[in-house]
C-alpha cells in the first residue's frame, strides 16, 4: 500500500474519528494553554521567529513555560537544559509504554509517534487500549488524537506569538493559563498514585519557592518521582500473588493465564520422576 493510500485509510478509519471525539473535551484547555504560552514567549523577550521555531519544534508546553522565565533572566544554559529534561522525564515512561503498542512499526513512524505524543493523548489511548498488545485500530486512533491535540496547541500558540504585542497584560492571560493547566492536570489524575504524586509535588514547589532560578520546579519533580516510586513499592509489597499447584501435564485455562500475566498468580508445577 502506498503512503497516500495509508494516509487516506487512516483518515477514514472509525478509530480516527473516535479519537477526535475523545480529544474534543480537552482541546479547549489545550488551546488556552497554547495561546498563553505563545504570548508569554514573546512578552519574555524571545524574537517572533525563535518563538515560532520553539512552538513547532519543541512542542512541549510544560517545558516551554518552565524554561522561558529562566531564559528571560539569563540563567545558565545547564539550568535551562536540566529543567527542561526533568520536566519531560515523564516521556521516557510514556515511550516505554508506547513500545508495547508501536514497537513493530518502522523507525520513521516510531519517531513520528515520539514527536506527536502528549500527556492527554497517552491517557486517552490507555483508557481505550489497556492491554499492551498491538491492534489494527490503535494506529488510526493515535493519529486521530495526535492531529487533534497538535492543531489545538499549534494554532492558538502561533496566534498568541503573532498577536502578543496586541494583547494587553490586563487581560489576565496568566490566570487563564493556570486554569487551562489545571483542567489538563485534572484529566491526568486517574488513580491514587497520581493524586499522591501531585500533592507531594505541589507541597514541595511551595516549600521551595524561595530558591533562585525557579529551582523549586526541580525540587517538586524530584519529590513527585520519589513519592511515585515509594507508592509503587508499597503496593507491590502489599500485593502478594497467589500460589497455585498444577499437575505436571495440565494446561492453564485462559482466565488463569490472564491472572498470571497480571502477576496475581504464581504457578508451581509438579515434577514427575521415573
Amino acid at each position: 500500500m502506498s503512503r497516500s493510500a495509508r494516509i487516506r485509510h487512516t483518515l477514514r478509519h472509525p478509530s480516527f474519528r473516535l479519537a477526535m471525539v475523545d480529544m474534543a473535551g480537552t482541546s479547549l484547555g489545550i488551546a488556552a494553554w497554547g495561546l498563553v504560552t505563545g504570548v508569554v514567549m514573546v512578552k519574555s523577550g524571545l524574537p517572533v521567529g525563535m518563538a515560532l521555531f520553539m512552538s513547532l519544534v519543541v512542542y512541549a508546553g510544560s517545558a516551554q513555560l518552565a524554561v522561558i522565565p529562566l531564559i528571560a533572566v539569563g540563567a545558565p544554559l545547564w539550568v535551562v537544559w536540566l529543567t527542561a529534561s526533568c520536566v519531560n522525564l515523564r516521556f521516557v515512561i510514556f515511550s516505554s509504554m508506547w513500545r508495547s503498542y508501536f514497537g513493530h512499526l518502522p523507525l520513521r513512524q516510531r519517531l513520528a509517534v515520539g514527536y506527536f505524543s502528549g500527556d492527554v493523548i497517552y491517557v486517552g489511548f490507555m483508557k481505550r487500549f489497556p492491554e499492551p498488545r498491538p491492534q489494527p485500530e490503535q494506529v488510526p486512533y493515535f493519529w486521530g488524537a495526535a492531529s487533534t491535540n497538535w492543531l489545538a496547541w499549534q494554532v492558538p500558540s502561533i496566534a498568541g506569538i503573532l498577536l502578543a504585542n496586541a494583547v494587553p497584560l490586563s487581560w489576565g492571560l496568566g490566570f487563564a493559563g493556570v486554569l487551562a493547566l489545571l483542567g489538563v492536570l485534572l484529566s491526568l489524575l486517574f488513580d491514587r498514585a497520581t493524586w499522591l504524586a501531585t500533592g507531594v509535588a505541589a507541597t514541595a514547589a511551595v516549600a521551595a519557592f524561595a530558591l533562585p532560578l525557579k529551582l523549586n520546579i526541580l525540587v517538586a519533580i524530584a519529590a513527585a518521582v520519589a513519592a511515585g516510586l515509594l507508592m509503587e513499592a508499597v503496593d507491590r509489597r502489599r500485593h502478594k500473588p497467589e500460589v497455585v499447584l498444577l499437575p505436571a501435564d495440565s494446561v492453564l485455562p485462559p482466565e488463569e493465564r490472564e491472572h498470571l500475566k497480571a502477576g496475581d498468580v504464581v504457578p508451581l508445577r509438579e515434577e514427575r520422576h521415573p
